[in-house]
Parts: structure tokens; sequence; C-alpha cells
């Protein structure tokens, strides 16, 4: 009997410790890092892009935080894209804080009046004349009309206008329509310049209402779903021309846009097939993208494909659809960051884009 009583006893005591260990483990792998928190890796990432890659003599960034004696002294436009929006996102969380004029004041520093139409080029426009890209001109466009849409400040709708005329330039119906990637180039036409294309056209007219705009956007948008989606669910990177080639190379961004320009469709049209292409999109991108436990190493493009599913979130309240983005969010901020927190997975250099990528991701995740 006595040992019967010890047997007992000890099932108790083993069965309790793995119940009590079952627990911890269930906590600590749903723990979520709060909104607090968040906010605070944004303004550790702000105060070290602006002690590593800001120079305040000229009012520029530079790409790297060890910039090379055979490299350009200051970043290329596309760094500072990520970063204005990575500034809204950051304003978006703390409004009484200015993070945009100052990134504005750079990016004024390449822009180009050159024929057919004003806009942005690719590098400082006092140091070098550069080619102007579709692309970077409409991720400045989107970060400006989120910034109008929050503070109804003219000049950030101004940007958005001048932006949008500059991109329909590169518009023709050479392989049935689509924008080409860069001015003067005409071999190629991506996903990366027609989806933020369309999102740009999209957010136009939810601020005007003219329906000019919603035309393009769906031009555009029917465009690229016939060329350049993949049997997966997600984006091919371009089609080339005259070959009509398709360039098969997947990124996460390609996907972000389109899923982006799904639910905005919805929210517009009401037309139900938008909103349920969007989850099918949002589906195929996470069994695509998110390989053990992580997902594809450009934190940019990455920000760019929370971008949809954030939009999404707004509309079907699926926080779960997240879970894998904070998870990969977290997991860079223990695994991927060095002892002055920059973040990247390069070890001898880090870039400015990574900085704004992640800064973007947090402040955004701490609005959820």
């Amino acid at each position: 009997m006595y040992y019967l009583h010890l047997l007992n006893v000890y099932k108790l005591f083993t069965t309790t410790n793995v119940f009590f260990t079952f627990i911890i483990a269930f906590n600590e792998l749903h723990a979520q890092t709060t909104s607090a928190a968040y906010k605070d890796r944004v303004d550790i990432i702000n105060n070290n892009i602006y002690k590593y890659f800001y120079d305040s003599s000229n009012a520029l960034y530079y790409e790297t935080n060890h910039v090379q004696p055979n490299e350009k002294k200051h970043s290329y436009l596309w760094p500072l894209c990520a970063l204005l929006q990575a500034a809204n996102e950051a304003e978006n969380t703390e409004p009484s804080k200015d993070y945009l004029s100052q990134v504005l004041k750079a990016i004024d520093q390449y822009y180009s009046d050159t024929f057919p139409a004003p806009a942005y080029q690719a590098y400082v426009k006092k140091e070098e004349k550069d080619d102007r890209f579709y692309d970077d001109n409409q991720w400045i466009a989107i970060a400006c009309l989120d910034a109008y849409t929050r503070t109804k400040q003219q000049h950030y709708l101004d940007i958005a206008e001048m932006i949008y005329r500059f991109m329909m330039t590169g518009y023709d119906t050479v392989s049935g329509g689509g924008l080409y990637w860069k001015e003067g180039d005409l071999t190629t036409k991506n996903t990366c310049s027609n989806g933020p294309g369309i999102l740009v056209a999209l957010q136009l007219y939810k601020i005007t209402g003219n329906k000019n705009y919603l035309d393009t956007a769906m031009v555009l948008y029917k465009w690229v779903d016939a060329h350049l989606q993949s049997p997966e669910g997600v984006y091919y990177d371009n089609i080339k021309l005259p070959s009509l080639k398709i360039d098969s190379a997947v990124y996460t961004y390609n996907t972000g846009t389109m899923l982006q320009s799904n639910v905005l469709l919805y929210e517009i049209t009401r037309d139900k097939k938008y909103l349920n292409e969007a989850e099918r999109i949002a589906q195929a991108a996470e069994q695509f993208f998110y390989k053990n436990g992580k997902l594809p190493g450009n934190y940019w493009f990455n920000a760019v494909l929370l971008r949809g599913y954030i939009e999404l979130y707004k509309v079907d309240h699926n926080k779960q659809q997240l879970q894998f983005f904070i998870h990969d969010a977290d997991r860079i901020w223990n695994e991927e960051k060095d002892d002055k927190d920059l973040l990247g997975r390069n070890n001898k250099r880090k870039s400015l884009i990574d900085q704004a990528a992640m800064m973007e991701i947090y402040a955004r995740l701490s609005v959820l």
C-alpha cells in the first residue's frame, strides 16, 4: 500500500510538471511584443539612422554606415523611398514628432525637371545626372499619399500628383499595356512598377474621386494579373520586350503591392471577388515565402508585403494571418542586430534601407 501511494504521488508530480512545462512553453511561444516595445525599437532605429547614416552638412543620407572610397558618397533614391514611408509610419505612432520633413528635404535634392515630366532621379542632382525610375517615384508617391490621408497637408498630394503624371509617361500598349520600369528603357515591364502604380492611382481616386485614376488602376491591374501572376498565386518580376519572355524571379514586395491593390479595390467597389483574391494571395504568400521560420532576407521587400497584410487585416480582422510576420520581426530584432543596435544580416556593413524597413515594420506592428 505504501509503495502504491508513492507511485501515485510520483505520477501526480510528473504529470503536474509536464503540465506546467507545457503552459510555460505555450506562453513563451505566443508571447507578443508590446506596442511600447515596438515604439522603443522605432526610436532606437531612428536615432541610429541620424547617428550613422546622415550627412548633416548636406542634409543627405549615406547608403551604408561604412562608405568605401570607390562608392558614391551619398545614398541612391531607393533607400530614401523606404525611409520616407518609415518616417510616415513613425509619425503615425507619435503625431507630435516630425519625422518626415528631414527626409523630404533630402529627396528634394534628387528632383529633376527633365522633359517630358518632372520627377526624382536616382541620384543626387547636384552631384550627377542620373536615370529616373518609375518605381522609385511611385514609392515616394505612396508614402506622400499616406501622409496626406493622415495630415491633409496639400504638399503631400501635390508631390503624388506630379509623380502620377510622370509615371503615365511610362505607359504604352506594347505587350497589351503596362508601365515600363525605367524611363527610356523599353526592354522590360515590371510588377514593381505596375503594382505600386495601381496603388498610386487607387489612393488618388479615393482622395479626389476622379474616375480617371480608377480607370488607370483597373487597366494596370488587369494587365499584371494577365501577364505576371504565377501558378502559385504570387507574382513574377517582369516581362521582357520584345520577346515577351517572363522573368520568373519572385520577390515578396511584388506580391505585397498586388495583395494591397485587391483590398483597396474591394473597399472601393465592394465587389467581393477582390476580397476573395486578396485572401487567396495572402495564403499563397505565407506558404511560398515563409520557410523554416523565416521570411526572405530583404527586409524592405518584406515591409511592402506587410502593407498588404495590414490592409487586409483592416477588413477581415484576422490577426492570425499576421502571426508569421510578427514572429519574423521579433526574430530579426533578437538575431540580426549588432551591439550598436544596427540591423542587417551583413556583419561588416549595415544599410540604410534595412534600418528604414525595420523601422516601418515595427511602427506598423505597434499600432495593431
